[in-house]
């Protein structure tokens, strides 16, 4: 039995990160971004008004001018094309190229205009109200990478002219529920059955974090049934299977999993819950062989799967970030293995749930937060700092 962090090693040397894609702006929000973004233009790429009004000198006003002459028009998507000279002046609108020779817009509530010519009634606006070229961002901008598009950045790649950043490959994740006393949600179960729910739990985590997942068949307790289940994984990135991992009669997926090429890296690691976790490669894919508890496979998910899948994606990989916060009571001392108790954030201290039973998916439910107990902690008392990790949302993906 290893530890979580020497398991979690082992589990991030299973994989590298994945190919890279170009992808379409519509199609990019979430995913990452694997290769840096480096502007060619400026935005924007020329001195644009700011406001509705009128484009003068500003050395025209530095002498005092009050009137001009209007000798043309400049909107958004058509220039003024001449020169304009001293005493001249152009009627335009926000978003407009400054035309030659101006640099100071007028805005329309400040002048009258009649004859063809403008004159200032309120005093010339202090704000010359000009965009500069490049005001936004210049010939050399770099959006790095790797990073999770936001909708911001989809924006600013637009308005770099780039449709198709290169993006990193959404892993595929077949996920194998195994076990005689499982059924698909919907399905009627006997009176000795329960509805399998953690491969669910898992595709959605995991979804969430940016894989794409394949639900299979549910694999039966019988060596055949789950060499079947093997065999639909071809394509797959990452193989997880879930039950199966211990070491009863029935449990026979590590040994199904062998005799289809499996190379283990692991079995079993000193935590709770999540002791019968198994991990290697097969044919250089990885699999994770998770425990069939429902809240034991969604903490592992948590602790080792969310990682692996981060680092196929090309994000930073390592352990989950790790928070702190007072306990809002007190907590009992732990045994040999670390514990990824059930908890929330209430009020800035971290509320750890009473029942911490791993099939018990409403306490999960409830739950934003992993407390990590550290091993043989001694009982910790109200207001001790301990550390915690945010379960996935979608502002902890």
């Amino acid at each position: 039995m290893i530890s979580v962090i020497e398991a979690l090693n082992h589990v991030l040397a299973l994989a590298k990160p994945l190919a890279a894609e170009p992808i379409a702006l519509e199609h990019a929000v979430d995913r990452i971004l694997a290769q840096a973004v480096i502007a060619d233009r400026n935005q924007p790429p020329f001195a644009a008004s700011a406001m509705d009004g009128y484009a003068v000198s500003a050395a025209d006003l530095s002498v005092g001018r009050k009137k001009w002459n209007v000798i043309g028009e400049a909107a958004a998507g058509h220039k003024f094309d001449s020169p304009v000279g001293v005493g001249q002046a152009t009627r335009i609108f926000t978003g407009a190229p400054m035309p030659l020779g101006t640099d100071h817009v007028l805005i329309q509530e400040h002048v009258t205009a009649e004859c063809g010519s403008i004159t200032i009634t309120e005093g010339p606006n202090d704000k010359a109200h000009v965009r500069p070229a490049g005001g936004d961002f210049a010939v050399g901008y770099e959006l790095t990478a790797p990073r999770r598009l936001t909708p911001q950045d989809i924006a600013l790649m637009a308005s770099m002219n780039l449709s198709h950043p290169m993006l990193s490959c959404k892993p595929q994740v077949a996920i194998i529920a195994t076990g005689d006393e499982l059924v698909q949600p919907g399905e009627t179960p006997r009176e000795d059955q329960i509805i399998a729910s953690n491969t669910y739990g898992l595709a959605a985590m995991l979804q969430r974090v940016g894989a794409e997942t394949r639900i299979l068949p549910i694999a039966r307790d019988r060596l055949g049934s789950l060499a079947e289940a093997f065999a639909l994984t071809k394509g797959a990135d990452l193989i997880i299977t879930i039950g199966g991992a211990s070491v009863g009669d029935h449990d026979l997926v590590a040994q199904a999993a062998v005799e289809f090429g499996m190379l283990q890296s692991f079995y079993k690691v000193a935590m709770r819950p999540g002791k019968p976790l198994m991990a290697g490669h097969m044919a250089d894919i990885p699999i994770i062989g998770l425990p069939g508890n429902p809240v034991s496979a969604m903490v592992c998910g948590e602790v080792f799967v969310v990682p692996l899948v981060q680092k196929m994606l090309g994000l930073p990989s390592g352990p989950r970030e790790r928070l702190s916060a007072p306990l809002a009571r007190d907590l009992p001392a732990n045994g040999p293995r670390e514990h990824y108790m059930r908890g929330k954030i209430i009020g800035g201290t971290l509320d750890v749930e009473q029942r911490q039973d791993s099939s018990l998916l409403t306490v999960l439910n409830s739950a934003n937060v992993l407390v990590v107990h550290q091993a043989n902690a001694p009982a910790l008392p109200r207001g001790t700092l301990v550390d915690y990790i945010s379960i996935v949302t979608p502002e902890h993906g």
